[in-house]
């Protein structure tokens, strides 16, 4: 693998850059994928394909859109992955994708798991000798086998010559064969990995929050945690030093943003609460580690 010096020679490019301020990771800021953008903007083919797999906040993918003259097909796959289960998961699991337009959507599928759309807008898997199974349905995904193929049908609908000529061109490669939940819009998909993040943050919180309770109360959070995850769809999690990393926080930060009518009381008041906790640990690690005078 060689580093690109120019953007021309690719018909799919993959923009996964940090989206938080270089001084501060726990604030979101989009400047260095614009500045990305813009590059591509002069050098990339027409027709070409741009997945924008950082965590973006809602509006932005149309902005690149924009920004791209309308040149390319721009779809948002958000990057899904867990460093400590990567058989499970790692890059073949199941990821969401959504298109500025329904040809973005279309290219999108092509490249990464290789489906068509059909006429109700539910993606279909292209399978080759595979027979329909009652059990499966257009909107389960499924990995997709590596000998896939994509099919070719929507080339003669492409809009120009370019553009169907990198259609074709991206049809008789494999897919990448990663399994893809493709949503109507691609504001979904850009809520939904916000969302993931905000909704981790608030189950955080709430152990925090328990923890501070049981030592103010005098009761064993350990024993009270043990007996709470006893049930089946209970999962009290285990706080450890803040919320730390760069994604929840600043992750939550961009669904808080993320409108301008409705403000999420409860993930500010997660935010109060991790704050609260961290006092605690800090005030607690000075008991420790200073003596008594």
């Amino acid at each position: 693998m060689k580093p690109a010096t120019n953007f021309g020679d690719f018909d799919v490019l993959i923009i996964c850059v940090s989206t938080h301020r270089p001084d501060d990771m726990f604030s979101p800021q989009v400047e260095g994928l614009m500045s990305v953008v813009e590059k591509i903007s002069r050098e990339a083919k027409t027709g070409a394909l741009i997945s924008i797999e950082s965590t973006i906040p809602k509006g932005t993918s149309k902005r690149v859109f924009e920004k791209l003259d309308h040149r390319l097909h721009v779809v948002h796959a958000p990057h899904r992955w867990y460093a400590l289960e990567e058989d499970i998961h790692g890059v073949n699991q199941l990821r969401i994708i959504g298109g500025v337009s329904r040809c973005c959507l279309q290219h999108g599928l092509n490249f990464y798991d290789g489906r068509l759309l059909d006429k109700e807008d539910k993606a279909v898997t292209m399978m080759p000798n595979a027979s329909s199974s009652p059990s499966s349905s257009p909107s389960s995904s499924t990995m997709v086998d590596n000998s896939l193929s994509v099919a070719t049908t929507l080339e003669a609908k492409s809009k120009t010559k370019t553009s169907s000529s990198i259609t074709t061109k991206l049809n008789k490669k494999r897919s990448l064969g990663i399994p893809m939940h493709p949503v109507s819009s691609v504001e979904v998909a850009e809520l939904t990995k916000i969302i993931e993040n905000a909704h981790r943050y608030l189950q955080i919180a709430f152990a925090e929050e328990l923890y501070l309770y049981c030592k103010s109360n005098g009761i064993s959070f350990p024993e009270l945690r043990e007996s709470l995850n006893t049930k089946w769809n209970v999962e009290i999690l285990e706080p450890r030093d803040g919320i730390g990393g760069h994604c929840l926080p600043k992750d939550t930060k961009m669904f808080i943003n993320s409108s301008n009518t409705i403000k999420s009381k409860i993930l500010q008041a997660a935010m109060e609460i991790d704050e609260d906790y961290r006092q605690y640990i800090k005030l607690k690690d000075k008991e420790i580690t200073i003596p008594a005078i």
